[in-house]
């Protein structure tokens, strides 16, 4: 099993940046993939990006391109996301994953998730 806990959400402004954290703790070694979801409401989960456990290979979301950016820290069983020019149409909860099946945008692709942390960029 393994256990995500993020941090980093909040309120920040258009053209602002926020920097996501992702906390994991267990069978970390059993996973090769570390991604980040938004869910906005109304809508359906959708990838934001996502990168191997060795940092070597990433996968962004067309939005996400040219202002995310996803790192791994496998010392510290760490994933984070820094958003930079943040729009409002970035808010939404945030959701760390862990998977086993790769590089993925389908939610179902991964077994373990956080409880989300809330983002919300004001116009």
């Amino acid at each position: 099993q393994v256990q995500l806990v993020e941090s980093g959400g909040g309120l920040a402004q258009t053209g602002g940046s926020l920097r996501l954290s992702c906390a994991a703790s267990g069978r970390t070694d059993s996973t090769n993939v570390g991604a980040w979801f938004r869910q906005a409401p109304g809508k359906e989960r959708e990838v934001v990006a996502a990168i191997s456990s060795s940092g070597r290979s990433t996968v962004y979301s067309e939005s996400a391109k040219g202002r995310f950016t996803i790192s791994i820290d496998n010392g510290k069983n760490m994933v984070y996301l820094q958003m930079s020019s943040l729009k409002p149409e970035d808010t939404g909860v945030y959701y760390c994953s862990r998977g086993t099946r790769g590089l993925s945008p389908r939610p179902g692709e991964y077994r373990y998730w956080g409880q989300g942390t809330q983002v919300t960029v004001s116009s």
